[in-house]
């Protein structure tokens, strides 16, 4: 069945986003991407009212931090972040077989989407792709994986989730898994809190370069995070995080690593979740005013270059702060930034520009 007939708005700025989780969000509730939802952050019509022109959608396996995805969303939240302060405590992966077949649903519930969009969504796999579906109003789906569970060492998976539109991976969610061990959610220390990646992930950083998947490094700990750094041919990116001398999350990143992706010529993604974004480190204060992303943006910024730069939301994923509240909030966001000193040409480049200029680089096309 083809969805036509909504309303097309062209907001100033048009949006790529670096993350969001919003095919959780459809599946565990049984909602449609066509229809404007009362909960949730994203839905095709609020999309197009925010400018929002898509985005890199992950694909992840709910564990036990997502164990009631259709419970409330800050509910899940404070699960996530709370008592995994190392790896002891945080939930294992699951099972390789479950993993495979909630990656297929969810990958299939895309591919649906935009079988069923008539023609307002398209799932990209190259950089000309995405730069035309920005100009023309077509919603780009960007398939990226978070957490590769769903992948055997030997990466005979990889090679078949290539081929169905895969060009995103991040090897871990914060757990640990055959290929690496991701960082626990702690406030106040520092993201080297244990072993890199196994002699399989160090497989997995080579063969997604030879395909040229693009590696998230966002999940990653330190140490796992220097070893892709080393092993890797393409830039360093962090799809949705934030300065850890901000907001000294292990979750977020030090000087060092942002020095690290600045001189791979790579881009980070501000993450909006609210305990990332604030000095206090608070995962469920609401009250969190847009001038705190701003902050965390001009230390990007200033660290990285204006190029290097964008959003990674986490929408679906995480809390939003109460002035942004939703997908809806960005045109309030851009105009922070906009009255911060940011002209149309930067706004453009933290929009959108600088994951199409990011995404090309490693992609090769």
């Amino acid at each position: 069945m083809q969805r036509l007939g909504l309303i097309v708005m062209t907001p100033t700025t048009i949006v790529f986003d670096g993350h969001n989780d919003v095919v959780l969000r459809l599946l565990a509730k049984g909602q449609s991407f066509f229809d404007r939802n009362a909960d949730g952050h994203i839905d095709l019509p609020r999309a197009k009212e925010a400018g929002l022109g898509g985005g890199f959608c992950a694909i992840s396996v709910p564990g036990a931090h997502r164990h009631s995805l259709d419970a409330d969303l800050t509910e899940m939240v404070k699960l996530a972040l709370s008592g995994h302060g190392d790896e002891t405590t945080m939930p294992e992966a699951p099972e390789r077989l479950y993993s495979t077949d909630t990656t297929m649903q969810q990958m299939a519930c895309f591919l649906r989407i935009e079988a069923e969009s008539g023609g307002q969504v398209k799932v990209v796999l190259t950089a000309e792709e995405l730069q035309r579906c920005l100009v023309q109003n077509v919603f780009a789906v960007l398939l990226h994986i978070e957490g590769a569970e769903a992948i055997d060492p030997e990466l005979n998976a990889l090679e078949v989730l290539y081929r169905a539109g895969l060009r995103s991976l991040g090897i871990v969610w914060s757990r640990p898994n055959a290929f690496g061990h991701g960082v626990p959610f702690k406030f106040g220390t520092s993201p080297d809190t244990g072993p890199g990646l196994t002699d399989a992930g160090k497989r997995l950083v080579r063969a997604c370069n030879k395909l040229r998947i693009m590696i998230d490094v966002s999940h990653l700990n330190e140490k796992g995070f220097w070893e892709v750094a080393a092993i890797s041919d393409a830039p360093l990116v962090a799809t949705h995080s934030n300065a850890h001398a901000l907001a000294p999350w292990t979750r977020n990143l030090t000087d060092r690593q942002l020095d690290a992706i600045r001189d791979s010529n790579g881009m980070v993604g501000l993450n909006f979740h609210v305990g990332f974004l604030r000095d206090d480190g608070d995962p469920a204060n609401t009250d969190t005013p847009l001038s705190v992303m701003v902050r965390q943006i001009d230390y990007l910024v200033d660290r990285l270059g204006i190029e290097r730069v964008g959003f990674g939301s986490d929408f679906d994923g995480a809390i939003m702060p109460a002035e942004l509240g939703d997908v809806t909030g960005l045109p309030r966001l851009l105009e922070s930034l906009r009255a911060a000193g940011y002209d149309q040409p930067a706004l453009n480049k933290l929009a959108h520009e600088n994951w199409v200029r990011v995404l090309r680089t490693t992609w090769g096309r």
